[in-house]
């Protein structure tokens, strides 16, 4: 645990966010290792298979990942201001719903797989697969769900370590599991899925096992957990316009799969391939931003308001030093990242092209998510998600749409630098106001 309310801003942020940017470099990196495995081993038309279904995915998960980051909000607040029972009450509250949520996501997302991606106009020749990896990803989101709350509770108090050792346990398994299943076993596209969801749940259950007995507030007993209404409102006031804001992101993401769908398995293969490289890429300034949040929120938690000014200056420095190294390694050598993963020549000139446009814009991307994370971090969700809607919804896809029209698939990477830039000076603006200051939940006397 960390108290990021004493100390220097920008050391504090850095020592935060380094782990958990490992953490997320562990987590892609065997999404990475798994679209190689399947680009190299299985096929083109199954690595656009895998690529078609994780929009989907994203959809059915969204809403209840960002209801789960209200709560890691409001514990961070709560523990900005030392009021532990509480921390542990919204801990509580957080389990049992993710338990509930994990049995309905799984529920309608095997029941509609088949009509979303008839909705996505995914190609006939991949529609087996995506539907084999998809239902079988499904059966594994309670583990899904309990293994990302579980680190979200504790990077909530300042703990971004313990979360990197379990991920690497997952990362670590998963990996050894595609090539078992894969390789070996010559499961196709179900044994990527299938070692997924083991991986997680062995990294969830050891986690829990570790947490009940070296932690000193987190202690997770099924027959005990509490469940707060307040604490549940509170969340959820936080939470829901971020989920909205994650949802329509999700179905937005859908929307540009599906224009990319209707230009062919190549372009489907090269955008699963460069969406998971630009992901990786962009890694570093969402990170920064989450560690700004945790560090926003403690600091109001415990009135102390005129640190927030020195963190944000202090992360748009950090993030755009990592972004200006990461856009010319993007630009100088995105061919041959492309290259490990087929070699197919139309998909890695495809998606070379991509990665070459939209690594140009990484500094406004991370700008952006920068702003929104202040805003985050303060309570005030419901603005950055108004930001987002208008952003992708009325510039992202109508662009994609337009250009795509007139100039192919080209004007659909277009449409992400200038979606990025609309947001940025929209969260900018609404910085400069201040009034995400009247956010904050947790309001301690000041002595």
């Amino acid at each position: 645990m960390k108290d990021m309310t004493v100390g220097k801003e920008g050391k504090l942020i850095l020592q935060f966010a380094l782990p958990m940017l490992a953490g997320s470099l562990f987590q892609q990196f065997y999404n990475v290792v798994d679209s190689i495995i399947v680009g190299n081993f299985i096929g083109k038309e199954a690595l656009a298979a895998v690529g078609a279904s994780f929009p989907v995915i994203f959809v059915l998960i969204s809403m209840i990942i960002g209801l789960a980051s209200g709560v890691t909000i409001v514990i961070s607040q709560y523990f900005g201001a030392k009021d532990f029972d509480n921390v542990r009450r919204a801990i509580d509250t957080m389990y049992i719903g993710l338990f509930f949520a994990s049995i309905l996501t799984t529920i309608l997302g095997i029941i509609f797989s088949e009509e979303i991606f008839v909705l996505l106009n995914l190609p006939e020749e991949v529609m087996p697969m995506a539907l084999d990896y998809l239902n079988i990803y499904l059966l594994g989101m309670i583990t899904f769900f309990g293994f990302n709350g579980t680190s979200a509770i504790l990077r909530g108090m300042g703990d971004s370590k313990t979360p990197l050792y379990f991920l690497i346990i997952s990362t670590l398994t998963n990996i050894a599991l595609d090539l078992l299943f894969v390789i070996v076993f010559n499961m196709g596209v179900r044994g990527v899925a299938l070692a997924t969801i083991l991986s997680q749940g062995g990294a969830f259950i050891t986690a829990i096992f570790y947490l009940n007995k070296y932690h000193k507030i987190i202690n997770i007993k099924v027959r005990r957990l509490v469940f707060d209404r307040k604490i549940f409102r509170q969340s959820i006031r936080i939470g829901l316009p971020t989920g909205f804001q994650q949802t329509f992101v999700s179905l937005g993401i859908m929307a540009i799969m599906g224009v990319v769908n209707t230009f062919g398995t190549d372009v489907i293969a090269a955008f699963s391939v460069a969406s998971r490289l630009d992901a990786i890429a962009t890694i570093p300034a969402m990170i920064m931003a989450q560690a700004l949040a945790t560090f926003v929120g403690q600091n109001l938690g415990a009135n102390k308001t005129y640190r927030v000014k020195s963190g944000l200056i202090s992360t748009i420095l950090l993030t755009s030093i990592v972004t200006i190294a990461t856009t010319a390694i993007i630009v100088s050598f995105g061919d041959i990242f492309m290259d490990a993963f087929t070699n197919d020549p139309a998909v890695i000139e495809i998606g070379s092209e991509y990665l070459t446009i939209v690594s140009l814009f990484y500094l406004v991307f991370a700008f952006m998510f920068t702003f929104n994370g202040v805003m985050r971090g303060a309570g005030d969700t419901f603005i950055p998600m108004i930001f987002t809607l208008v952003s992708l919804w009325l510039i992202r896809i109508p662009i994609a749409i337009f250009l795509s029209n007139r100039f192919g698939v080209t004007g659909i990477w277009w449409s992400f630098p200038m979606s990025w830039g609309t947001g940025l000076i929209m969260s900018w603006i609404y910085y400069m106001t201040g009034r995400w200051k009247k956010k904050v939940i947790v309001r301690p006397q000041v002595r």
